[in-house]
């Protein structure tokens, strides 16, 4: 059987009440489970999973992550929102956050890129659902240029829910 999607993240973080207050008030998740000054697990808001992130400390000494930087490691991890205008406010808050360092319009996923108080990256996507994708978005595949936000907004609309899980056709189409 083949894998549909990922369920859940462990993260291994300094501070765990940092990680916590962030993943909360920035992204909107919830504790679900919590053991004091080791470990969180939390779910994301509208999550029917048991967790979609976990959370465990491993001490302010801990060494900031070189993954990328001569390092094998983890690049990012990906969430979806179901509107353009849920993207809009997450903007809104990393930048607030101070934690939003890129964006961008990947053809069929229109995505922000932002760190955690670890440097952990992260993506937060919008995808394009499966009939709105033209045949010229086919063509053109996975593209990276400059996100327009506003200007996917005046496109899609700001409430269209998104592709959940669909940024490309079926393999069997």
């Amino acid at each position: 059987m083949p894998i549909q999607r990922l369920n859940h993240a462990v993260l291994f973080v300094r501070e765990l009440a940092a990680s916590v207050a962030f993943y909360q008030d920035v992204l909107g998740f919830r504790i679900v489970h919590e053991i004091p000054g080791q470990a969180a697990f939390l779910q994301a808001a509208a999550s029917t999973n048991d967790h979609d992130l976990g959370l465990f400390a491993i001490g302010t000494d801990a060494a900031k992550s070189r993954a990328g930087h001569g390092m094998v490691g983890l690049y990012h991890l990906a969430w979806e929102v179901d509107t353009l205008d849920e993207l809009a406010r997450l903007r809104q808050r990393l930048s607030d956050a101070q934690a939003l360092v890129g964006a961008a319009d990947h053809g069929t996923t229109k995505a922000l890129y932002a760190k955690d108080p670890d440097g952990i990256e992260f993506e937060v996507s919008w995808l394009l659902p499966r009939d709105l994708i033209t045949e010229a978005i086919r063509e053109r595949g996975m593209t990276t240029t400059h996100l327009d936000l506003e200007g996917a907004i005046a496109t899609y609309g700001r409430h269209t829910r998104g592709g959940v899980g669909v940024s490309t056709p079926a393999l069997t189409e």
